[in-house]
């Protein structure tokens, strides 16, 4: 059977490089969407529990609801309709609309839209939402935005960030006049908090780095941090392939020589994407060939090992399919059996 292997000792040397870069882990809000980018919703969030890491970020309720119990604050993105929110729950605000959708003395994080014009308010609707939050007896406890641009070597970081700094004026001065409390602000990302020599947000929202990957590192200094997951398989079957046999779909590979070969248990339907007609663009951690196509669940190696080890980290993997690290990871479906070492 196929299995992830999660790496406790790099998952925890990662969050402490990012809590010693943002001054304390109180300030980690570590972002467990989409299984926890592949890496497993249950597992990485009981890992970051151990750690004391006390807030996390999530997709929806659903994800929420599985791990209420081990953080005291749970940022949801994504409001649904009709549901029953938790105390430690805070929801997400990405339009006006939503506010008079959620009950009664809701936790709320009013997002803003500083450029990257997918969600959030308008920043001139600022006052006009801190009201209606207010009016309709909600508690707000948050103010955020997200960098479109923090990995890219250009101005428009901080460009956001002063648009979030005059957010940030202007939204202490109309809790002022409310006399309701001052929320939480933050806007960085993984990237984001590397960039900034001088940290000072109320809490910043790891992703990527938690999981040991950092894109443009030139940008944010040499971090070193560790991927934590890999991802192995064993065997089903083996046999010796013969001169000029083909294997599998399309018989794309053709043997030059008669070789040993094995048959292993993962493929597309696993979430190990396919690499696609040449067979010589994909060589795993140990240095095997895969063989042909990979197939829905299984793929070939020119091995006979019991159990290989397909990938410890996916930069490679990621320019083999000219895409990003996230793709790579969330495809791994959550049925996958995983185990912390």
């Amino acid at each position: 059977m196929a299995k992830i292997l999660l790496n406790k000792s790099n998952f925890f040397h990662n969050l402490e490089l990012c809590s010693k870069q943002a001054g304390s882990k109180d300030k980690i809000a570590i972002v467990l969407k989409d299984n926890a980018y592949g890496h497993g919703l249950k597992e990485i969030s009981q890992l970051a529990n151990e750690f004391g890491i006390r807030k996390a970020v999530v997709q929806d309720v659903e994800e929420a609801n599985k791990i209420k119990n081990l953080f005291d604050e749970i940022l949801i993105l994504k409001v649904s309709q009709n549901m029953t929110y938790s105390h430690n729950f805070h929801i997400t605000v990405n339009d006006m609309c939503e506010i008079k959708q959620l009950p009664i003395n809701s936790n709320v994080h009013l997002k803003i839209d500083t450029g990257m014009h997918r969600n959030g308010i308008d920043p001139k609707e600022l006052e006009v939402a801190i009201h209606s939050i207010y009016s309709n007896n909600l508690n707000l406890t948050g103010i955020f935005t997200h960098h479109r641009s923090a990995d890219t070597l250009s101005s428009e970081f901080f460009w956001q960030k002063a648009i979030f700094k005059d957010i940030k004026l202007k939204a202490i001065s109309i809790c002022e006049q409310l006399n309701i409390d001052v929320p939480n602000f933050h806007s960085a990302n993984s990237n984001a908090l590397f960039r900034d020599n001088n940290f000072d947000e109320d809490l910043c929202r790891i992703g990527l780095a938690a999981y040991g990957y950092m894109y443009k590192f030139d940008l944010c200094k040499n971090i070193a941090l560790k991927p934590i997951l890999s991802l192995w398989t064993q065997k089903m079957s083996s046999r010796t392939l013969k001169n000029n046999q083909a294997i599998g779909y399309g018989g794309s590979y053709i043997a030059k020589e008669d070789m040993e070969i094995g048959t292993y248990d993962i493929g597309y339907g696993d979430g190990f994407l396919r690499v696609g007609e040449h067979h010589d663009k994909f060589i795993t951690k140990d240095g095997f060939k895969l063989l042909g196509r990979v197939s829905m669940d299984n793929l070939t190696l020119d091995c006979q090992d019991d159990e290989v080890c397909l990938f410890d980290d996916v930069k490679e993997l990621s320019k083999i399919h000219n895409t990003i690290y996230y793709e790579i990871l969330t495809s791994l479906k959550p049925s996958i059996p995983k185990e912390i070492v």
